[in-house]
């Protein structure tokens, strides 16, 4: 399973639960600068991947880890679960270290979905490396986008933080807002939505992108190629499928950024939407806050509490 919440899951066993926390999906903390601050995975927009697994496939999608600097820890047995086939486990115990690939992967797992894998040291911008290894296809993201923001590119537009081992990039939106079936717009950006999806634009193929990555990092030399997700890796899961697709152009249909900072549409002022969002996800911070405060407070009391 793939997932964009960054504190779930947080236990690989019942046999090593996380302290405090437990496996909770919504309201926890993380521990920052000595303290514990609350923090809540449901706040934003999240998505959820799920597909079966060969053993063959597991193999390459480890691989696929390994290659892209997955952060992790195999000795740590509160994330790490390692069993199985003794060239599974191997393949386990190699992840969590720094890559030193600067090659892309591209793999057709056995249920005929493609995975993509983006080494660290591969200082591209992530949604246009994407398109070029899908030989250049047109695509509209939605995904984590408030520093060093990456804005839509076009086919004419100056990449100079690229690979000759990738062909050119296509053109790469970057969707603001979205809707729902019935028509209710749903902001797309920062602060709102932490999923990382992808779609086709074209006709004449159709693809649904479940990432790992976020078009934040820069397309110029001048910024620092390894700015931000360009010096970051991860994986990508390219399902070619006509209803998954065109039901996700529909939930990406909406505001789309400009090309600069100059030429977005939104520029540097909040819309009303995106400020009551801001002002929702306050709320609901202080109410996990206050949550966490009435549980830990049953803690105390003892398990009759509850």
């Amino acid at each position: 399973m793939q997932v964009t919440t960054p504190n779930w899951p947080g236990a690989a066993s019942k046999a090593e639960p996380r302290p405090v926390n437990g496996n909770t999906l919504g309201c926890l903390l993380q521990p920052k600068a000595k303290k514990l601050i609350p923090q809540n995975n449901v706040t934003n927009s999240q998505h959820f991947f799920a597909l079966r697994l060969s053993k063959d496939d597991l193999a390459l999608v480890l691989k696929a880890l390994a290659n892209a600097s997955a952060v992790t820890d195999p000795e740590d047995l509160q994330i790490v679960k390692n069993g199985g086939p003794q060239d599974i486990q191997d393949l386990v115990a190699k992840l969590g270290k720094q890559s030193d690939s600067v090659s892309f992967t591209k793999e057709k797992l056995s249920t005929g979905v493609t995975l993509i894998s983006k080494p660290s040291n591969l200082n591209v911008p992530p949604w246009q490396m994407v398109s070029a290894v899908l030989g250049g296809a047109s695509l509209r993201t939605a995904t984590w986008w408030g520093r060093n923001k990456i804005y839509t590119t076009t086919h004419s537009t100056r990449i100079t933080c690229w690979s000759n081992s990738l062909e050119d990039a296509g053109t790469v939106e970057i969707a603001k807002t979205g809707q729902w079936k019935d028509g209710t717009v749903i902001g797309l950006v920062a602060g709102q939505n932490h999923a990382k999806l992808g779609v086709s634009l074209s006709k004449t193929v159709s693809y649904a992108i479940f990432g790992d990555m976020n078009q934040e990092g820069t397309t110029l030399r001048s910024d620092g190629c390894d700015t931000s997700q360009n010096g970051r890796g991860g994986l990508f899961f390219v399902v070619e499928n006509k209803t998954l697709a065109d039901d996700m152009k529909l939930l990406l249909k909406g505001k789309t950024a400009g090309t600069s900072a100059a030429d977005d549409d939104r520029g540097l002022v909040r819309s009303k939407s995106a400020r009551s969002a801001r002002y929702s996800v306050t709320q609901r911070y202080k109410d996990c806050k206050k949550q966490r405060s009435i549980i830990q407070q049953q803690r105390q009391r003892g398990p009759q509490s509850f």
